[in-house]
């Protein structure tokens, strides 16, 4: 047994389509009757992408196998039981209902297909699952407030956050403030990315105009040593992924990661693995490459349930099973 399984884990940074490893991909594309493009997969049948827009263009062409509310279903069971296997005890999958509203499915048939998924993972796995809602930046600001209050007017005893994902280069987070203020009034956790594209004042942004507990990678925090006292200070805990970071080019190698420089400063972190088979990671790999000890790792586990937005009586189940 290695540091991949043996330390019981947590994540609440994983984007829903971006979980999807490539078998399943073909699975489900020929159940809907479609054929993947071959350069979308490599020699060893890994997704081909070379740089950021071209994984952009592979991760579109990825979801295109995605028809039916029940692949939604599959997709977070699949990803769900694979985290499991890596020793995770919970996982919260960033949601977008802006893909299956485009397929003509409604909002509620969708959070039932991954309601049914969460639910078969844990009865075989022993897993507990959530859904953070995500809007998406550059589509502007009127449809995340749209999304939000759709989100709170058909309240789901599983969906336990909202976020934004999207272009960070895109309006400013004040843009997003009703939306966010909507989310946090109705008692839902809030994130955002923040601080991995664009510098450490898209952090300052986040956390001055919207009332987020956590920021999505946030990793170029570590450029501002005020920004990163003002995040001890605050409590504020950041959703790294050092996988996704070095795949995209970000920093030349986990080395050069600034993972230990945060630590080093008291920002709370955790570590997750975002869209895990497009950057050939899984959650128990990023534990295993953090060049941390297993009981930095412990204590980064149990933090990650400590920030996730799971009720109260959950959490303290979940943090009986990952120890100190």
């Amino acid at each position: 047994m290695t540091l991949k399984t043996q330390i019981p884990k947590a994540e609440i940074h994983c984007h829903l389509e971006g979980s999807i490893p490539p078998a399943l991909a073909r699975e489900l594309a020929e159940r809907n009757g479609l054929s993947l493009p071959a350069k979308l997969f490599d020699a060893k049948g890994h997704y081909a992408w070379q740089d950021f827009l071209s994984f952009l263009d592979s991760y579109d062409r990825v979801c295109t196998a995605l028809k039916t509310p029940r692949d939604f279903g599959d997709v977070i069971y699949s990803y769900l039981a694979s985290a499991a296997r890596d020793g995770a005890v919970y996982v919260e999958m960033f949601c977008s209902p802006e893909r299956p509203a485009a397929l003509g499915i409604s909002y509620a048939a969708w959070l039932e297909a991954l309601a049914d998924g969460i639910d078969r993972a844990g009865r075989e796995f022993g897993i507990v699952g959530r859904i953070i809602i995500i809007c998406i930046r550059h589509l502007g600001p009127d449809r995340a407030l749209a999304m939000a209050r759709a989100m709170v007017a058909e309240p789901h005893p599983y969906v336990v956050g909202f976020g934004m994902g999207g272009d960070e280069a895109r309006f400013s987070p004040i843009d997003f403030a009703p939306a966010y203020r909507l989310a946090h009034e109705k008692g839902y956790g809030c994130t955002v990315h923040a601080g991995e594209v664009v510098g450490p004042e898209s952090v300052w942004a986040a956390i001055r105009d919207l009332p987020v507990t956590r920021i999505g990678h946030g990793v170029r925090s570590a450029e501002d040593p005020a920004l990163m006292a003002e995040l001890v200070r605050r409590g504020i805990v950041l959703e790294v992924c050092p996988g996704s970071n070095v795949a995209l080019g970000l920093y030349p190698s986990r080395e050069a990661h600034p993972l230990h420089r945060l630590i080093d400063a008291g920002v709370p972190v955790t570590l997750n693995s975002d869209d895990p088979p497009f950057f050939h990671t899984t959650l128990g790999t990023e534990y295993a490459e953090a060049g941390l000890s297993e009981k930095d790792l412990r204590g980064i586990a149990r933090r990650t349930v400590e920030a996730s937005f799971v009720d109260a009586d959950t959490k303290r189940r979940l943090l009986e099973k990952v120890p100190p």
